[in-house]
């Protein structure tokens, strides 16, 4: 069986788990040779993605053939940091200043922007908030100078967004009837970085929900499809 181990997982995948899979749901399902995280009562299958949904390709195209599935990406959208000693000893607990947005969906889906056009699929992002646990161990990242993180832990969650199929994503492009955008537009709109606004467009493209129409130097042109 192919799946996330229960103990590899994080706290904040494994509340979102059993949140979505709701009372009367079952968790750790075998199916079509992998695991599911959860089923719910009505037989919707529940997968948990915290992080890229490459390795979903071919895990959720076997589960839709048992019946609909629902992807659960959250957004953090307040974060805090909690560090510790290596003996346990909480050293200090702040609030990051990063603040997740809908849009990060697409650091994930642009790995697979088919996913969507798969029947039966729905994709919610919830928007949650965490504690993250993090450890003064000299093992992690140089860019953390040494400090790892250990896991993450739901404090909340503040509602969701469900995108039931490729036209509920016509509400990521912030433009109306045949205006013209750039990616560097798009950002600038949507208040978020040129490159994540280039990867939003190329998924909106792969769905059939935005189109190229021409090139201007190296920056493609792109407006609404149909129009």
């Amino acid at each position: 069986m192919r799946g996330i181990g229960t103990e590899s997982e994080s706290g904040l995948h494994r509340a979102l788990k059993f949140r979505y899979a709701g009372e009367g749901g079952q968790t750790e399902i075998p199916l079509k040779g992998y695991v599911c995280d959860g089923v719910t009562e009505g037989g919707e299958y529940i997968e948990v993605q915290t992080g890229s949904f490459k390795p979903l390709r071919d895990k959720i195209k076997k589960l839709t053939e048992a019946g609909p599935v629902r992807i659960v990406h959250p957004i953090i959208v307040t974060k805090y940091i909690e560090l510790f000693e290596e003996g346990g000893v909480l050293l200090s607990r702040r609030k990051s200043p990063r603040k997740g947005t809908p849009w990060d969906l697409f650091k994930a889906l642009v790995y697979a922007p088919d996913l969507p056009e798969l029947p039966g699929i729905t994709i919610e992002l919830a928007l949650v908030e965490v504690s993250e646990q993090r450890v003064r161990d000299g093992r992690g990242s140089w860019r953390r100078r040494g400090v790892s993180i250990t896991g993450r832990e739901l404090l909340a969650h503040h509602g969701s967004i469900p995108l039931t199929g490729p036209g509920d994503y016509r509400r990521f492009v912030p433009f109306q009837g045949d205006e013209t955008f750039t990616a560097r537009s798009l950002g600038k709109k949507a208040k978020i970085h040129p490159v994540l606004a280039g990867k939003t467009l190329y998924v909106l493209t792969r769905l059939s929900i935005t189109t190229r129409i021409a090139k201007n130097g190296r920056a493609w042109i792109y407006r609404l499809t149909g129009v």
